[in-house]
């Protein structure tokens, strides 16, 4: 009975004088900022008046069900997104809007982009039609 008492002594204090630790050190840094320059000039000549217009259908606010497949690229509308927000469909539909522009008149670039937003909602469903306006835009040379 007496090597009983022993060990459940022991065991007592190994649980009274143990326990969890936790370890953490903070190193400072200095924050990454980088920046590009390029002392790149286009001499873009400015042409007469392009047209593109594109549309989608739109469920529950966010899924693109209809529309075009080609967007022009490089291209942001809008503020900078967090990371939790949905996808903004309306910014695809702009992107595709002026792809359809640039393609159809053989410009190099939109100047001075203007977009039309027309958006039909149905609470479930929506359409959403962009018709974007600017003028050509040929790049001649880059030095």
């Amino acid at each position: 009975m007496k090597k009983i008492w022993m060990t459940a002594a022991v065991v007592a204090v190994a649980l009274l004088t143990s326990g969890c630790m936790s370890h953490n050190v903070s190193q400072p840094n200095a924050p990454i900022a980088g920046s590009v320059t390029a002392d790149l000039k286009a001499n873009i000549e400015v042409g007469g008046e392009i047209k593109g217009q594109s549309s989608s259908n739109i469920l529950f606010g966010v899924l693109k069900i209809s529309g075009d497949s080609e967007f022009a690229d490089g291209v942001t509308y809008g503020g900078q997104a967090s990371a939790f927000s949905l996808p903004d469909p309306v910014s695809a539909i702009k992107a595709a809007a002026a792809y359809k522009a640039v393609k159809d008149s053989g410009a190099d670039l939109i100047v001075a982009p203007r977009y039309a937003v027309s958006v039909e909602d149905y609470f479930i469903f929506k359409t959403v039609n962009v018709t974007v306006t600017g003028n050509k835009g040929t790049i001649k040379s880059i030095r």
